[in-house]
């Protein structure tokens, strides 16, 4: 696919590295363009409710499927992590890429294996920054753009201004031009 004559190749991915003595660590973050599998394994919890003369009426505020919903939440943005970071080809002990129930772990396996809660949170801001289009990166695109169109404007061989008037031969006489009102 091409949009605007550029090849689009697949999704926006970000890079981090975190400096080490014995060899810095590469994380690659990318967006993730399918949630339909977490779907598939998570199912979104569904409000319970009470049959009434109107109806069924669900009660979201009920605090147990409130709680579901937060799970669910944060399985959601586990699975998102864990997608991300494919890339990088961790290797992990404890995450089962196909276990729902140890997609939260990611944030502790990560912390036993030696990284500071700092570089763990850079790790999250790196995931989110893939999955997502913030102000900063729009307005850094749109300067490259603009950048680009000044560029092909100073290489165009016409003139780069517009004439303040265009005379085509001899200016008109006043008292010529006819009667004025």
């Amino acid at each position: 696919m091409r949009i605007g004559g550029l090849e689009v190749k697949g999704p926006n991915e970000e890079v981090l590295v975190l400096p080490r003595l014995d060899g810095d660590i590469v994380i690659k973050a990318q967006a993730v363009v399918d949630m339909g599998e977490f779907e598939k394994l998570v199912p979104e919890p569904k409000a319970p409710g009470k049959l009434t003369k109107d109806g069924w009426v669900p009660t979201p505020n009920d605090e147990t499927y409130r709680q579901k919903v937060t799970k669910f939440n944060e399985q959601r943005f586990a699975y998102m992590v864990l997608q991300s970071l494919l890339p990088s080809e961790i290797e992990w002990e404890q995450v089962q890429y196909d276990n729902p129930k140890t997609w939260m772990r990611w944030e502790d396996e990560l912390r036993a294996a030696g990284l500071s809660d700092v570089e763990v949170n850079r790790v999250t801001i790196c995931v989110m920054q893939a999955n997502a289009l913030d102000e900063a990166k729009l307005k850094e695109a749109r300067e490259v753009f603009l950048l680009g169109l000044a560029e092909a404007r100073d290489k165009s061989s016409g003139p780069q201004t517009e004439p303040e008037n265009t005379l085509s031969g001899e200016p008109v006489n006043d008292s010529e031009s006819g009667p004025q009102q």
